[in-house]
Formats: structure tokens, C-alpha cells, sequence
């Protein structure tokens, strides 16, 4: 009786304590994931108010806060969105991958950590974060931008990559050779081809199928049914994760709102979990010590983000502006960066490289917000050259005149007509 009371009584604190962090945070308009994550490390070993009965709990929330996260990832696309921008899109993607995961690969193996632990930090520094990019775009006023289109693109092929990676990563952790990596990598390839293939040719039949009017009975199909398949492709050594973002990627249409609608406030309670346990698992005495790496790691990868926005919207014929918009926009590191990084602890590779991702999350996190709102004027203010305007002619009707001349530079920012966006999380 009396261990059921202290655990009420930790966790009924936890979740408090992650409600007022998020008060604070939107009032002052960023991202509480930083928040969170501070939290975990109050609340872990070494911190101000270690948990004794309630960890266990934490533990399945954060697992299950994983799987929420990805699932409602995979309902915010359909399978013939995935298709056609894989065929649009893929140069921008191979771009992505290749600036800012090398440099992850590459820190890891410059410390020592060995070739594991350079794969699992090259995709801690690959993924943004596509919650607090979309918070940023919404907040900024540019959903209807015209490289905005071209950064959802992006993110949406590193969401796609999780569906591979993940279970790459998986194999590599659980120390599986070359022959076993393979099969596994190869079993996920097929069953992620199979859930496309089956929710583009019967979406509507699988949708039909799991639909309801009473929202209690869909949200406990939806979940139940995400569960389950998670635990089937954990088993089959593909991933949690993955098996709930393709269980997303098959319901489409009003199931799909209807259950996004029912399971976002599951998704935020469960992923603020997630980061808090993440948390846990950090002693805040091992961060000083790779907090110059962070650093740097931080630096380069805003760097490489950057650049891989600015040519990606310059391939989409998106005026400068827009492309330095785009660059600075995808800086921010999350979520799933987290998640990745999540795995390695668990597995105990390396004990330096949670705290180092903690660092770096929280670094990129808090500069993602300020590199979306200063990148492009600061651009525009070190390369424009004085002289450039025509005299007499004022800024509006300057702006005006080269739109009607190109279609491809960007209107003022008040008079850019809406456009059609790729559905991504809200944030």
C-alpha cells in the first residue's frame, strides 16, 4: 500500500511538473522538449529528486510514447504521398543524408565510440525535428511560403529513411552479424513494400474496416491494432517504431483524421514521458565533459542543414530568399533524434553517447526557432550590395516588378498566395 502511494505520488508529480513546463514554454512561444529533457535529468541519478517505485512505469510510457509518436507520424501521409515524392524528391533526400549524417559518423569515430555508435550518431544528427519545425513554420505565418512545400518534402523522406534505418540500427545493437543485419533489413524492406503496396491498391477497404462512429471504439481499434503490430515487427527484430509508422501509412481518409483528432493529447502525455526518461538515463555530471563536442557538433550540422535547404530549394526554382528561409528552417533537432539515440542507451553501447545527444538536442532545439527567423535577413544583410535598387522605386514596387519578371522569386511575404502543403505533425 505504502509503494502504491509513493508511486501515485512520483508520477502524479511527474506529470504536473511536464504540465507547467509546457504552460511555461508556450508562453514564451518554443518548443518544450528541452524542458522535458531537463526534467528527466532532475529526476534521474545524480539529479536533484531521484525516482525510487515509479521508473518501471516511466520506462513502458516512454516505449509506448515512441510508438504514438511514429504512428501519428504515418497518419499524416498517405502511401501515394510517400510515392511520389520518393520520385520527386529523392536527389534532395540523398543530399540531406549525405551533409548531415557524415558529420555524426564522422565525431563518433573521431572519439573512439567504434563503427556502431558512428551509424546511431549519424542518425542523431540526420533527423529533424518535424515537430518543432512545424510549430515554427505556423508560428512564422509560412505554411503558404513557396519553399515551404520543398522543406516538408525533406522532412518527409527522412520519415520515410526511419523505415529503413531503424531496423539497421536495431541489427547493429543487438550485435548481429552481417548475414543476420541483412535478413532483418531485408525483412523490413519487404514488409514496409508490402504495407505500401496494400495501402495504396486497399486503403479504403483497411480504412473501412477499422472505421467507427463511436470515437471510443476507434481510438481502442487504432491503438489496439498499433500495439499489436509494433509487438510483431519488435519480434521479427524490424523495430517498434516502424511497424506503427506503416500501421499509420494504411488508414487514410476520415479514419485517419478521426484518429489523430482522438490520439494527439495520448501522443504528447506519452512522448513527454519519452523525453523524461531519457532523462533518467543521463547523469547530469557526464555532460560537461562532451559538451564541447556537442558544440561543435552543433555548429557544423546547422551549417549542413543549412546548405541542404538552400540547394534544395534552389533545385525547386525558389528565389534566395526563400532558399536561406528553407535552409534555416530544417536546423532543429527533436524528437527523433532522441529516439534514435534512446536505442543505443538502452543497449549500453556507449555510455558517452546519451549524454552527448542530450546536449546536442538541447543545443539545436532552442537554435532551430532563431535560424528559421534570422538566417535569411541575415543573409540578405552580408551579400547585398549597396547600389542594387533602381532609385525612385520603392521596396514594394521593386518586389513586384522582378516577380512579374520571374515567376520563380518569391512574393513579399504578406501578398504569397496559399498553396497546397504536404500534411506534416502537428505541432
Amino acid at each position: 500500500m505504502h509503494s502504491s502511494a509513493v508511486f501515485l505520488i512520483e508520477f502524479g508529480a511527474i506529470i504536473l511538473a511536464l504540465g507547467l513546463l509546457g504552460r511555461f514554454a508556450g508562453r514564451f512561444q518554443f518548443s518544450p522538449i528541452p524542458l522535458y529533457l531537463l526534467a528527466g535529468l532532475a529526476f534521474g541519478e545524480g539529479g536533484l529528486l531521484p525516482l525510487g517505485t515509479s521508473e518501471d512505469f516511466v520506462a513502458i510510457g516512454a516505449e509506448i510514447g515512441v510508438i504514438l509518436l511514429l504512428l501519428m507520424l504515418g497518419l499524416e501521409y498517405t502511401a501515394g504521398d510517400l510515392v511520389s515524392n520518393l520520385k520527386t524528391q529523392y536527389p534532395a533526400g540523398l543530399v540531406d543524408a549525405a551533409l548531415n549524417a557524415l558529420p555524426g559518423a564522422a565525431m563518433a569515430l573521431l572519439l573512439g565510440w567504434g563503427p556502431v555508435a558512428a551509424v546511431v550518431l549519424a542518425g542523431v544528427t540526420w533527423i529533424s525535428s518535424s515537430g518543432v519545425i512545424a510549430k515554427v513554420l505556423g508560428d512564422l505565418g509560412r505554411l503558404g511560403n513557396r519553399e515551404t512545400p520543398v522543406v516538408l518534402s525533406i522532412l518527409v523522406l527522412e520519415d520515410l529513411s526511419m523505415a529503413v534505418y531503424l531496423p539497421i540500427v536495431t541489427a547493429l545493437l543487438a550485435g548481429a552479424g552481417l548475414a543476420a543485419g541483412s535478413v532483418t533489413l531485408a525483412i523490413a524492406l519487404g514488409v514496409a513494400g508490402l504495407v505500401l503496396l496494400l495501402a495504396v491498391r486497399y486503403g479504403r477497404h483497411i480504412s473501412r474496416f477499422v472505421s467507427s462512429d463511436d470515437p471510443e471504439k476507434l481510438l481502442l481499434v487504432v491503438l489496439g491494432l498499433t500495439l499489436v503490430v509494433a509487438g510483431l515487427a519488435q519480434q521479427l527484430q524490424v523495430s517498434a517504431a516502424v511497424g506503427a509508422f506503416l500501421v499509420g501509412i494504411a488508414l487514410s481518409g476520415e479514419v485517419a483524421e478521426g484518429a489523430h483528432n482522438l490520439l494527439a493529447p495520448l501522443r504528447d502525455l506519452f512522448a513527454a514521458v519519452f523525453f523524461v526518461f531519457f532523462g533518467l538515463h543521463t547523469d547530469p555530471a557526464s555532460i560537461p565533459p562532451v559538451l564541447l563536442p556537442a558544440l561543435a557538433l552543433a555548429v557544423v550540422t546547422a551549417l549542413t542543414k543549412i546548405a541542404t535547404g538552400y540547394w534544395a530549394a534552389k533545385r525547386a526554382g525558389i528565389s534566395a530568399k526563400g532558399r536561406w528561409r528553407a535552409g534555416g528552417t530544417l536546423v532543429a533537432r527533436g524528437e527523433f533524434s532522441i529516439v534514435i539515440a534512446g536505442l543505443a542507451v538502452t543497449a549500453g553501447i556507449e555510455p558517452s553517447l546519451g549524454p552527448l545527444a542530450t546536449a546536442y538536442v538541447l543545443i539545436l532545439v532552442i537554435l532551430g526557432p532563431l535560424t528559421a527567423r534570422y538566417t535569411e535577413p541575415l543573409a540578405t544583410r552580408l551579400t547585398e550590395r549597396p547600389g542594387r535598387r533602381a532609385p525612385g522605386r520603392s521596396a514594394a514596387t521593386a518586389g513586384k516588378a522582378v516577380t512579374e519578371a520571374d515567376p520563380s522569386v518569391d512574393a513579399p511575404h504578406d501578398a504569397v498566395e496559399d498553396q497546397d502543403v504536404v500534411g506534416r505533425p502537428s505541432a
